[in-house]
């Protein structure tokens, strides 16, 4: 997508954006892609040892921990696909491409999430009532197993660029969380001979962590999807910033908003004082090195007006 210039008799509105900004996104999404696989795989391996391991130990706590991994899977197949489709290019209807497509799977992870905790949580209020014995010894080579599995799938997707692959990572961080839990509580049923109640009270604690969870997940979806400023830009640096710029009068109509993660995009009206058809290139430039390097905006739609220009927005 190039630099397009529109004159006009008041303004000149100007959509500007780095084909080498676009390039490297599309390698971390490359990337993300990888990671993403290998971790599928693991994830899906580890599911069957945990549910086997989970009806022949009856340990309620290592099939909720299934119950998360089902999810991982689900979430990381879902995040597979929405990372291969939002690859696909920009056409006449869908201008910004589909890199959306991301968000409304995070959301859906998120919501998935919700879900299977409520579910956990139901199903341990109930094993309170009438705990089981837990093959306890069994119990933990599963969970032991799954947490060295699961580290291998926190260390893969950590740090990955897509709020979509993030929204993977947090569900294997809760499964590595959770693994923990379900060996510390293995250990001490092992050692006490009983206090079978554990298992059961694992799994409400594994369901609450779940639900904490993915609580930022769905918050930062639908901020997204809102269009909301995103949480690492401060809008009054931003106008501070562009208010600072020599030629500058006046800044209105200002949004700051996020097409997908880490593809940040401004648009506003500035009035510009002094300035020929050069000076507005140069000044331009300017402004587009400033957002870019103190706030990583790259797409930006800037429309500059004379101080004689009518400013009032009878549509924002």
């Amino acid at each position: 997508m190039g630099g397009t210039h529109k004159h006009a008799e008041h303004g000149e509105h100007v959509g500007h954006d780095h084909h080498g900004h676009h390039h490297h996104h599309a390698e971390l999404r490359q990337g993300d892609r990888r990671k993403l696989v290998g971790a599928l795989i693991i994830t899906a391996l580890i599911l069957v040892a945990e549910v086997v391991g989970g009806l022949l130990s009856h340990s309620l706590a290592l099939l909720s921990d299934a119950g998360h991994m089902l999810s991982d899977v689900v979430a990381q197949g879902l995040s597979l696909a929405a990372l291969t489709i939002a690859a696909r290019p920009s056409d006449a209807r869908r201008t910004y491409g589909w890199h959306r497509v991301e968000i409304l799977a995070a959301l859906g992870n998120g919501v998935t999430l919700v879900a299977l905790s409520l579910f956990i949580v139901w199903e341990g209020v109930q094993r309170l009532q009438t705990p089981a014995v837990v093959q306890t010894r069994l119990m933990m080579e599963i969970a032991a197993i799954g947490f060295i599995a699961n580290l291998a799938c926190t260390r893969m997707l950590h740090g990955s660029h897509s709020l979509n692959v993030k929204g993977a990572y947090l569900h294997v961080l809760g499964d590595t969380l959770s693994s923990v839990a379900v060996l510390a509580g293995g250990a001490v049923m092992y050692f006490a001979h009983g206090l079978y109640w554990l298992d059961p009270a694992l799994s409400i604690a594994i369901g609450v962590f779940i639900l904490y969870s993915s609580y930022a997940l769905i918050r930062d979806a639908v901020d997204v999807l809102l269009e909301t400023v995103p949480r690492d830009i401060d809008l009054a640096g931003v106008t501070h910033a562009i208010d600072g710029l020599e030629h500058v009068v006046a800044v209105h109509d200002l949004h700051v908003w996020t097409i997908t993660s880490g593809l940040h995009a401004l648009s506003a009206h500035i009035v510009v004082r002094g300035l020929d058809a050069a000076g507005r290139d140069r000044f331009l430039a300017s402004l587009q090195q400033t957002l870019s390097q103190r706030f990583k905006i790259t797409h930006t739609t800037v429309q500059l007006e004379s101080e004689s220009y009518d400013h009032d927005c009878h549509v924002c």
